[in-house]
Parts: structure tokens; C-alpha cells; sequence
């Protein structure tokens, strides 16, 4: 394994600190060592293994911090590899490399959905309810197999127009305004949605990442879909990735629903289920 450590520059390091904390250096060798100078000289692969078994907030918030030797090895690329090849998180694309491993360690670390109670586990818990036409909305089993095995609920619309929203706070999501304005992480929508074989019906979703004041800084709002009547209901996966979308992201609105196309009494409007939004490396999208 190739051990010369590659300084990550100051201005990622500074937008890393508000997380991690980061800066760039080099050196030959790691010394542990006192004000009265050095104690002994250790190996970079030494130095390199012990800091592998450590958390990863303190090798960044504290081990590179001891000297000048020890940030070197905390910043290198090697470092950062190789964790990423120990705790699994594995490139989709072998050959699109990331440009930071760093970056890209702690992006796959901390991904997860960030939308809540996605499935219908508990009922309509952490959405708001926006439009609730027709018999309202309902949770119910699946009519078809899911892709995904594990979803066997969705949420159904009804003959009046239903439509329901979270918002994602990402401050509070663990993701601060400076790593945010300077890294500009992908956000990844994913959302599924089928009809019912015998009753036409429609699909709507907008999602808005919006700044401090809640105001759009970009919007992905698609073409309704339509469904006739007799379609062979099957899942269908809307996907969207957020890019370059500038400065001043603070906030995720993600809206969804529909109805049923013929009115009729009860739920045969479209099915929603499994829907995601994720903070993601480029190269994983």
C-alpha cells in the first residue's frame, strides 16, 4: 500500500473542522514527543495501524492535532482508504476514484434516510398532512410485491386529492451550513409508487432544497404521471440527484401523493411507499 501521505488542502480542511477538523502537512516519519523534543521516531504504517483502530472523530478531532507528524499521517489518502476497504464502504464505479477518501469515508458513514416512518409503519406519524381529499389517506398491505421485501405496507390516496410533506432540518441532521456550502454533497430522492389495476390514477412529487429562510434554492417538481385504467400495477421508482446546487442549503421539503382519476369512493387512488432522501459521495450515486 502505497504510505505517502497527500495533504488535503487548507480550504477543505476548514470546512471539514465544523465535522472532523482538517488541514494538510507532510513528512518522512511520526514522533511522539514532549517540549523538550522528540521521544522516539515511529513509522508512518505504525503510526498508521494504531490510528485505524481508533474512532475516526479522534483521529481527526484529536490525534492530528498532537503535531505536525501525526497530521500528516491523519490526513493521508492511504488512511482514509484503507478504512473505507475495512468497514466495507466499497466504490459502485471502480473506476471513478473520489477525489477526497476522506470525504468520502465520512459521507458513507453518516448516509442514511433521512425522511422518517417511510413505509406506513405508524400510520401518517412525522408527515404533514397537506391536502387529505376523497376518504383521506390510508395506510395498507402491499397489493403486488415490493422490490424491496421488507416493504409489505404503503400509503394509499384517495378519490380527492392527498398530498403530504416532511421537512429534514440537515443541521439537526448532523450536516452543518459550512461543510454543506463548501462540499455540496449529492442528495439523492428516491420515491415508489404504483396504481391499481382497475382504477386510472395520478402521481405527484416535488422536492425543494431550501435556504435559510425556507425559501427554494432548487426544485425537482416533475410532469404528473398518469395512470389508466387496467395498467398492470406495478411499483414504479422515481429517482432524482441534487448537484452543484450552490450555497445556502439548509433545508429539504419532499412532497408526494395523488389520487384515484374516476372518483370512486374509498382508496384506489396511487400507492406511495419506501421513499428516500439521502446525503451521498458523487461517486455512489
Amino acid at each position: 500500500m502505497k504510505r505517502k501521505a497527500k495533504a488535503m488542502g487548507a480550504t477543505q480542511s476548514s470546512a471539514l473542522a465544523s465535522s472532523h477538523n482538517a488541514s494538510s502537512a507532510a513528512g518522512p516519519s511520526a514522533w511522539l514527543s514532549e517540549e523538550d523534543g522528540p521521544l522516539f521516531q515511529v513509522p508512518l504504517e505504525i503510526l498508521e495501524e494504531i490510528f485505524l483502530n481508533l474512532s475516526p472523530h479522534q483521529v481527526v478531532c484529536v490525534s492530528r492535532l498532537v503535531c505536525h507528524q501525526w497530521r500528516e499521517v491523519a490526513d493521508s489518502e492511504s488512511l482514509w482508504r484503507e478504512r473505507c476497504r475495512r468497514e466495507g464502504y466499497r466504490l459502485r464505479d471502480a473506476s471513478k476514484t473520489p477525489k477526497d477518501w476522506r470525504l468520502f469515508y465520512f459521507l458513507c458513514k453518516k448516509r442514511r434516510n433521512l425522511l422518517k416512518n417511510t413505509k406506513g409503519e405508524h400510520e401518517m406519524k412525522n408527515w404533514q398532512i397537506l391536502e387529505s381529499g376523497g376518504d383521506n389517506w390510508k395506510v395498507e398491505a402491499v397489493m403486488v410485491p415490493h422490490p424491496n421485501e421488507t416493504v409489505q405496507q404503503n400509503f394509499v390516496t384517495s378519490y380527492g386529492m392527498c398530498m403530504k410533506s416532511q421537512l429534514i432540518d440537515l443541521e439537526a441532521e448532523g450536516y452543518n451550513p459550512l461543510f454543506m456550502d463548501h462540499f455540496q454533497p449529492d442528495i439523492k430522492i428516491t420515491d415508489w409508487y404504483a396504481p391499481r389495476f382497475d382504477c386510472g390514477s395520478k402521481y405527484e412529487i416535488r422536492v425543494e432544497l431550501l435556504n435559510q429562510r425556507k425559501k427554494p434554492v432548487k426544485t425537482f417538481a416533475p410532469d404528473t404521471v398518469y395512470f389508466e385504467q387496467w395498467n398492470d400495477q406495478k411499483w414504479n421508482q422515481m429517482i432524482h440527484v441534487f448537484q452543484d446546487y450552490g450555497p445556502g442549503v439548509r433545508f429539504i421539503r419532499f412532497t408526494h401523493g395523488g389520487k384515484d382519476t374516476q372518483f370512486w369512493a374509498g382508496w384506489y387512488g396511487i400507492r406511495v411507499t419506501n421513499s428516500c432522501v439521502e446525503i451521498c459521495p458523487a461517486v455512489e450515486t
